[in-house]
């Protein structure tokens, strides 16, 4: 068997304007001050003398070219992105950027924010539009009973409340 693996699908493109600014965020720390001090503390370990059997300098040349990838590849994803920065016109729907509350079948409820896959955080409750959850719940309304295929089975949910203010 190889190790060829197909490329994953393109990731939706869409942000939103406080995801978009956390992007940008990430791309100044990284060029103007992370960059800065790895290539620095990468000088100095240079000038240390045998650069192979030199850790510290093995360290911050991966350091660097991992600090050099994720700023391309950011740049390159924001150059693509759309920032969806207002509501739908029908608020009972659940569209990107939606608020959402489900219960389960046992009666556990959940509230999660539909967002792009560039700033899902479970942390805040942010999933992918792109995630199995969010592909079953874009389009669905306020009462709309779904199945989701889970690891240990099938869950069925309800939606029992769509807002695009924050759900406490």
């Amino acid at each position: 068997m190889g190790r060829y693996r197909p490329p994953q699908p393109a990731s939706s493109q869409y942000i939103t304007p406080e995801g978009k600014q956390r992007l940008v965020e990430e791309v100044d720390k990284l060029w103007k001050k992370r960059r800065p001090e790895v290539t620095k503390a990468l000088a100095a370990a240079a000038a240390e003398g045998d650069r192979s059997e030199n850790a510290e300098y093995i360290y911050r040349k991966k350091e660097l070219r991992e600090i050099d990838a994720r700023v391309r590849y950011l740049r390159k994803r924001l150059d693509g992105i759309v920032v969806v920065d207002r509501v739908p016109d029908d608020q009972h729907k659940v569209y990107f950027g939606a608020w959402v509350r489900l219960e389960d079948s046992s009666g556990k409820q959940s509230v999660f924010r539909i967002v792009g896959p560039d700033e899902f955080d479970p942390s805040l409750c942010y999933i992918s539009m792109d995630s199995p959850m969010g592909k079953a719940l874009i389009g669905k309304s306020l009462d709309d009973e779904f199945t989701l295929r889970l690891p240990e089975g099938e869950a069925e949910y309800v939606i029992t409340e769509v807002s695009y203010e924050k759900i406490e």
